[in-house]
């Protein structure tokens, strides 16, 4: 099962050096009834992009609570054993858990099949996003607005063998 990890660039970077995004119990996103139910569809690669959309939004919730690290919105998609990944099932259709699983143990990164990090383009909107979240959940529409604005950025893909550039910038 593909499932998407979200992360902080310092996240990346431990993983890197770690090897293994970990320590477990992690929070990943994936494929799952819930999901396939909310997005309507049975394009696995439309059901993919948006369960890769959940994780880069738990990115991002990731960032509003760290505000000294890089504006940058990370997921790692890794492959696990169906079994590792779990969702909960009686959060199966809440809104906040779609396609939310979770894989209990630290995953090797040699399992990863691509990183998905925003480019420079998007830091002023990520962080902007990062600070409106907490009035966004409150019901600001402006704030709403902000937060939005942060999807409008498609993130990077790179393969794995370039998480050692990301972490560590330019040459």
């Amino acid at each position: 099962m593909r499932v998407y990890v979200p992360l902080t660039l310092p996240g990346l970077a431990a993983a890197h050096r770690a090897g293994e995004l970990g320590p477990g119990p992690l929070t990943a996103y994936a494929v799952t009834p819930g999901l396939r139910e909310w997005y309507v569809s049975d394009d696995i690669e439309e059901l993919e992009y948006a369960a890769l959309g959940r994780a880069a939004q738990a990115s991002l919730r990731l960032l509003a609570v760290a505000p000294d690290v890089p504006r940058r919105r990370v997921v790692v998609a890794v492959d696990v054993p169906d079994r590792e990944a779990v969702a909960d099932p009686d959060r199966g259709l809440d809104p906040a858990a779609l396609g939310e699983v979770r894989i209990e143990r630290a995953v090797p990164l040699d399992r990863a099949a691509a990183v998905h990090v925003d480019g420079d383009e998007a830091e002023a909107d990520v962080a902007a996003a990062a600070q409106a979240l907490g009035a966004a959940d409150q019901g600001d529409d402006d704030a709403r607005f902000t937060v939005d604005g942060a999807d409008d950025h498609e993130l990077l893909w790179y393969a794995t063998q370039e998480i050692g550039d990301i972490v560590d910038g330019p040459a």
